[in-house]
């Protein structure tokens, strides 16, 4: 069994993100290199054995939205872009990821779409605050859930 899902961002980010920022973003979407110093994901807690064989907890910074080719498990294709939107009624970035997670990853993928929602267009924002981010769905599921963030933290499946 497997608990895998697709993840699917499509958002627009106001025009309100600095060069690191962006950097980092561009890292995390596997289109640019490692920023020597992380500020929107900062920890990447793994575990792993020490010398004598006790678990550990170590940082092992990756970036989350990286996926590239062929799908293990949900099909189609894994990709991510980051596009400047030169319009004036949308300036800013346009975003677009389709990958596979775990549910393992749930809480930095989470650290990440928050921040994102955080500077997500208007056009994202629902009557209630609540930001629209894109879709989430089981690997063996046929229809996606719409996935958001309230007040702060994502709206993960149960």
């Amino acid at each position: 069994m497997s608990d895998v899902y697709e993840l699917m961002i499509a958002l627009d980010l106001r025009d309100e993100i600095s060069e690191a920022e962006l950097s980092e973003l561009n890292w995390h979407l596997g289109t640019g290199p490692r920023p020597e110093r992380l500020t929107i994901v900062t920890a990447f807690p793994v575990v792993v054995l020490d010398d004598a064989g006790l678990p550990v907890i170590e940082d092992d910074p990756r970036p989350l939205l990286a996926g590239r080719g062929a799908a293990w498990r949900v099909g189609g294709a894994l990709c991510s872009a980051l596009a400047s939107r030169a319009d004036r009624a949308r300036k800013g970035w346009s975003l677009m990821s389709r990958q596979e997670i775990h549910p393992d990853d749930f809480d930095e993928v989470g650290r990440l779409l928050c921040w994102l929602a955080a500077r997500a267009h208007p056009t994202h924002v629902r009557g209630d605050g609540a930001v629209g981010i894109g879709f989430l769905r089981f690997h063996e599921a046929e229809v996606p859930d719409a996935l958001q963030v309230e007040s702060g933290r994502v709206a993960w499946p149960a």
